[in-house]
């Protein structure tokens, strides 16, 4: 059933306004996101689950006026760290250690390690790597979506620092990533609904290694 939901999604170019994806479902969908893996544990990024019609007419004129921000009936903004700071990466530790019994040598020595390779580093490349744990949520969220038959269209088309001023980012130190807006596909009108899926042959993507 989890491929064949694969297969039934598709990057939805027009969304019913009619529809209102139900809060159960949603809910379940932002805890795939909770549940993604990352490096190191850090969850570097944020998410915000916006509903009001408002902000979402807002953001649609600097996202290329796609229709789908508003249309849907939830929009989905993926915001990384802005950069790797030592109170970011301790409040990592501090909660790695309550929930696992305690604060060991080994837990410690890992995320000092830690510390010392990112907190040297520039800000860009911290941002380029939390951002990329980002999208390893957005990919939970769009199988999690898929599976729930809720439709949903990965937007990357926006600009960031709109949508950070928008939103108030900024002053949380956060960047927005990428966007998901969540709803249902209509039944006409969108030209890619009755297209067939379109992917690479397993044989020119996959190499197996014995």
């Amino acid at each position: 059933m989890f491929l064949k939901n694969l297969h039934w999604r598709y990057a939805t170019k027009k969304m019913d306004p009619g529809q209102v994806v139900p809060e159960e479902q949603v809910a379940q969908i932002v805890e795939a996101v909770r549940l993604a893996p990352t490096s190191s544990g850090l969850q570097p990024f944020e998410l915000f689950v916006i509903r009001s019609r408002e902000v979402r007419e807002k953001i649609q004129p600097v996202a290329w006026n796609q229709a789908q921000i508003t249309d849907g009936s939830h929009l989905l903004v993926f915001a990384a760290w802005d950069n790797y700071t030592e109170a970011r990466i301790d409040a990592v530790l501090a909660q790695m250690a309550a929930e696992r019994g305690g604060l060991t040598p080994q837990l410690k020595g890992y995320y000092d390690n830690l510390k010392s390779a990112y907190l040297t580093r520039d800000p860009e490349v911290n941002y380029a790597h939390a951002a990329r744990q980002a999208y390893i949520a957005l990919g939970f969220a769009l199988a999690a979506a898929a599976e729930l038959q809720v439709d949903s269209t990965p937007m990357e088309g926006f600009s960031a620092e709109a949508v950070d001023e928008i939103l108030g980012l900024k002053e949380k130190g956060l960047r927005s990533v990428v966007l998901l807006p969540l709803g249902y596909r209509a039944q006409e009108g969108d030209w890619l609904l009755t297209m067939p899926k379109v992917r690479k042959p397993a044989s020119a993507m996959v190499t197996q290694i014995d």
